[in-house]
């Protein structure tokens, strides 16, 4: 019986304990190492990186000099007693991420590891945050009337210490609420404020694209959105569309945004009309990857588009800067450069290439075959 199906018995059937067997990049605290092929020296762990319950993460000093290598669960110096993680960056690592974060503590002052601890620890931990334990404390803030809304709950390892995290629009007096929560779970409280990414963060879910959350997958640094990352990238400004779970901006604007940023570096003024002898043209929309402006001469309406390459429309804007009209705004379609084409790489290929041949018979001819051919003999008989 493994420790899971041990453990599995003390509670209740409703909970589903955890697996904790270290998977390598599968949570998004942890860092890649890019020197995992270089042997590491005993010394270099004299700091080690250590992370908790997929949220949070710190550093602690190895005094026993421990062997320590990634992804081993320890027992670290907490405030008071002691918590439980997973050791999450060892070696010459730690170093440069104490320079990135710009973190200098003192060895003096930093916390310590104790030992190694073993994975029922873990469990332990991680089962004792079940449902009814936020459902309990959900229905004591209702009955305190507090406005604020408690997502989750993290218990230190060695089960003295309690953190709820909540979300509160405007600032909320819970000093009422700690009390009944200690005298309730008989455990010391800790209260933190939480936004409403991270929320989603921890919670999880899977949005409008089909995957996973990115906030609960990859991103720990939130960075702000704004609607000018989608006037860039020429999105609808839809909020429905442009929300996630969290009700606000999807973080995933932020990934493309340099690259239509510097697509759009060199582009023409939209704002200035194109001017030809028999019309005046308006801008309506652009394709920016295919470098194409549409015009219209209704700045009004979206009728009767004409589709002009970036340089032309350059070209045209510099004439009019000189008080001279072109004759016609010629249509992309027109102007002898061809359309992209999409070239599809499986057109040659039979949709059978991979079938697995029929066996031949002992002659090197298939038997179906030689069926077919008695029977048409006897048939010319």
């Amino acid at each position: 019986m493994t420790d899971s199906e041990d453990l599995q018995g003390q509670f209740s059937d409703d909970i589903k304990l955890p697996d904790t067997t270290y998977k390598p990049g599968k949570n998004k605290l942890d860092s890649f190492n890019w020197l995992k092929e270089i042997p590491e020296i005993p010394e270099g762990n004299e700091v080690v990186e250590v992370r908790f319950k997929n949220t949070r993460k710190g550093f602690f000093r190895n005094v026993n000099s421990l062997r320590l290598e990634t992804g081993d669960i320890v027992a670290v110096e907490a405030s008071p007693g002691h918590d439980i993680g997973r050791v999450s960056m060892t070696g010459y690592l730690v170093e440069q991420q104490l320079r990135k974060l710009k973190i200098l503590p003192s060895l003096d002052d930093m916390k310590k590891i104790y030992r190694k601890a073993k994975p029922q620890k873990l469990l332990l931990q991680l089962t004792i945050t079940f449902r009814r334990i936020i459902r309990k404390s959900c229905s004591i803030s209702e009955e305190l009337k507090l406005n604020m809304k408690i997502g989750d709950v993290e218990y230190q390892g060695d089960k003295t210490k309690a953190i709820f995290y909540y979300i509160a629009d405007e600032r909320v007096d819970f000093r009422q609420l700690i009390k009944v929560l200690a005298e309730e779970f008989r455990v010391r409280i800790e209260m933190r404020q939480i936004g409403a990414r991270q929320e989603a963060g921890r919670i999880g879910g899977i949005g409008s694209c089909g995957r996973e959350l990115c906030c609960s997958t990859h991103i720990t640094n939130f960075i702000s959105v704004t609607t000018t990352h989608a006037k860039y990238q020429e999105l609808s400004l839809n909020p429905q569309k442009l929300a996630g779970q969290c009700s606000k901006l999807k973080c995933c604007l932020n990934f493309e945004l340099d690259c239509y940023v510097d697509a759009q570096r060199n582009f023409p003024s939209r704002d200035i009309p194109l001017e030809a002898s028999d019309c005046k043209a308006y801008f309506q929309k652009v394709e920016i990857h295919k470098g194409i402006y549409w015009y219209s001469t209704d700045p009004d309406s979206a009728t009767n588009l004409i589709s002009l390459p970036v340089q032309r429309v350059r070209e045209i804007q510099a004439l009019n800067r000189k008080g001279k009209k072109v004759e016609k705004l010629h249509d992309y379609t027109e102007s002898g450069e061809p359309e992209p084409i999409s070239h599809d790489l499986l057109k040659n290929n039979s949709l059978t290439r991979f079938d697995v041949p029929e066996k031949k018979g002992s002659h090197g001819k298939h038997p179906h075959r030689r069926k077919n051919r008695r029977f048409n003999d006897k048939q010319k008989k």
